[in-house]
């Protein structure tokens, strides 16, 4: 009987060893990852970066020209109106119909644009209208 308790003994040992090894060399697998997670979010980051000043170049040339639109076969390549958006001026002069009191106050832009749009004069907001560049 204590052979038999031995042997248990023993083999939950090495069950145990082979186990805790197997999570160290897990534990090194998900630090490299996270490593180059860091690393691909960084370069990913960077490419975002460099699309948007080519795109923002494109569209200032396209500017600079008054060129609203250029097709090409592969292509076409506009500037567009976005959406309208509210601008906030002056928060404190927006009237209180529009803000959202939770733990602090805010304001409903959409409501403001829905009023705006309709041609009410609200002190403190206006409608801005911008442009952007779409490439189809």
């Amino acid at each position: 009987m204590e052979s038999a308790l031995s042997q248990v003994e023993d083999n939950i040992e090495s069950k145990s060893e082979s186990i805790a090894k197997l999570v160290k060399g897990i534990d090194g697998d998900i630090e490299a990852l996270k490593e180059e997670e860091k690393r691909l979010a960084k370069r990913r980051k960077t490419l975002e970066n460099k699309q948007n000043n080519i795109k923002l170049y494109l569209e200032n040339q396209l500017k600079a020209m008054d060129i609203d639109k250029v097709k090409t076969p592969l292509f076409t390549i506009s500037i567009q109106k976005n959406p309208p958006s509210v601008h906030i001026l002056n928060e404190e002069l927006i009237p209180n119909k529009y803000k959202k009191t939770e733990t602090t106050i805010s304001i409903s832009k959409k409501d403001l644009l829905e009023d705006l749009k309709l041609g009410e004069i609200i002190d403190g907001a206006e409608i801005k209208q911008e442009k952007s560049l779409r490439i189809k």
